[in-house]
């Protein structure tokens, strides 16, 4: 198969009862890989490995949260270099669906959408609402250009693009599927579109277009499944999935393993690398996270705020369930419980004049239903004490991002007798000799937290479990000394 071929003029149809390319029956084998859940120096390797196992497609979806971290700002390089990730398909030899969203679900925070879309307080998310159909047509701008020479009939690998993903399960604007039709075919987008849904969202997800006797195919063939922390490991058993290929085989649909090979969801899955200044922000009222001035006016999209307030006598505080999602509580820096969602009151010591703490922690947006317009994270509303709101917050961004875990590097560090008392930052250091493999990180004893090597986030770790060690790639690594960073919380 080559892809260097400049005169293709029929690409992937699917006006038949089965797929043709360049007019000849065609079969999709497909097989899902995020190039941004796997380090680039492995890139080619878990692409020759599904080429090896008989796959014909690649299928990917785009990030726009990565590639778009704040508005104005843009990132296609290294792990996130699209273009490349799709010419090295090519070059082993394998066909591109593409599925650039906007919204992609992936199991991604917010479903891939940016959070910055959600300092918009009437914003309506995957709707023609102004403000969402703009900020799409602003990042379709840079994306699509990228794409469109690597399409089919322009000699790439792309062979068919799918519109948004499973629309049919949101369906809360029957004009917006057409929009984003019109938004990927105005600027140049013209192979085979594609939708996917499940059966009951077939009638609401689609657009115009179709035709009646159209081939079949099976877009998520789910090979596995994703944990919850606190929840059992989840495996699928390979005898059972072998029956269910063998099965869409047989009846001669063509297939996606969703996924072929899953990688890693490193750190927040945040991807921005810009240099924000943490200072306190002063506030009369909690402002959530979204809505912060930091990040040139995008506000903070993951990890921890602190909010800070004086207060001056005991009593019972409430949170009315304005904690997104979890709040560690310290008066004076020393614990006296948390908030979350089953838990909205707590015992507030008498004494005088003290400072009151709220660690908030961002545990991840919902990527999937139709609550993703309720998705702000941080402190959404007031929190009483003795039944009256607390005011004058100082407010601490912990983004936790590349930048922010480099400016600690100049922080004074000490050594502490003890296990102390409220959340902190480690600081270790590990020697690897000679060329670095792939490894674990295995933290007994800890609670809960994230994990940085040489700044490099790579996510939480929590004793519930059921993940109980970080995959830590080698390329990850120096040979030499490597800087281990640990933040704890509890």
């Amino acid at each position: 198969m080559s892809h260097l071929e400049l005169h293709r003029r029929v690409g992937l149809s699917a006006n038949s009862s089965q797929f043709t390319l360049e007019g000849e029956t065609f079969r999709i084998l497909g097989g899902s890989v995020h190039y941004f859940r796997v380090p680039r120096a492995y890139w080619r390797d878990r692409l020759m490995k599904m080429k090896a196992c008989g796959i014909n497609t690649l299928t990917t979806y785009v990030p726009w949260s990565l590639h778009q971290p704040e508005r104005g700002v843009f990132h296609f390089q290294t792990e996130l270099d699209l273009e490349a990730y799709i010419n090295l398909a090519a070059e082993v030899g394998l066909w591109v669906i593409l599925r650039p969203g906007p919204y992609i679900c992936s199991e991604l925070d917010l479903g891939g959408l940016p959070s910055w879309l959600l300092r918009d307080e009437s914003m309506r998310l995957r709707t023609t609402h102004p403000g969402f159909a703009e900020a799409v047509n602003t990042f379709f701008d840079k994306l699509i250009p990228k794409v469109v020479p690597l399409q089919f009939k322009k000699g790439g690998p792309i062979i068919a693009v799918q519109l948004e993903n499973e629309y049919g399960s949101f369906a809360m604007d029957n004009t917006y599927m057409p929009f984003i039709k019109e938004a990927l075919q105005s600027r140049g987008i013209n192979e085979l579109l594609l939708t996917s849904d499940n059966h009951e969202g077939l009638k609401e997800g689609g657009v115009t277009g179709g035709t009646p006797n159209s081939p079949m195919m099976v877009m998520e063939c789910w090979t596995g499944w994703f944990d919850a922390w606190g929840d059992l490991h989840h495996v699928l058993a390979q005898e059972d999935m072998v029956s269910a290929v063998r099965e869409i085989l047989r009846r001669g649909m063509s297939i996606n393993l969703y996924m072929f090979h899953g990688g890693t969801n490193f750190g927040f899955m945040s991807g921005a690398l810009t240099n924000p200044i943490y200072k306190p922000f002063k506030s009369p009222t909690p402002v959530n996270m979204e809505n912060l001035p930091v990040n040139s006016g995008n506000g903070q999209s993951y990890g921890y705020t602190l909010y800070e307030t004086i207060i001056t006598s005991g009593g019972s505080l409430k949170s009315g369930d304005n904690v997104r999602d979890r709040a560690l509580v310290f008066v004076d820096r020393h614990y006296i419980g948390i908030f979350k969602h089953q838990n909205l009151e707590l015992a507030v010591p008498d004494g005088k004049k003290r400072t009151l703490s709220l660690l908030v922690e961002n545990c991840g947006r919902v990527h999937y239903g139709k609550a993703l317009d309720k998705q702000r994270k941080g402190l959404v509303g007031d929190i009483l004490l003795n039944n009256s709101p607390l005011r004058d917050f100082t407010i601490y961004s912990l983004d936790m991002k590349t930048s922010f875990i480099d400016s600690l590097n100049q922080a004074p560090w000490m050594s502490l007798p003890h296990v102390p008392s409220f959340p902190g930052f480690f600081l270790g250091r590990m020697f690897t000799y000679g060329y670095p493999s792939d490894t674990f990180v295995k933290l007994p004893g800890w609670g809960k937290g994230v994990v940085f090597i040489n700044g490099l986030n790579l996510g939480r770790h929590w004793y519930i479990g059921p993940q109980q060690t970080l995959y830590l790639p080698g390329p990850f690594l120096n040979s030499g000394v490597n800087q281990v960073g640990l933040t704890t919380s509890t």
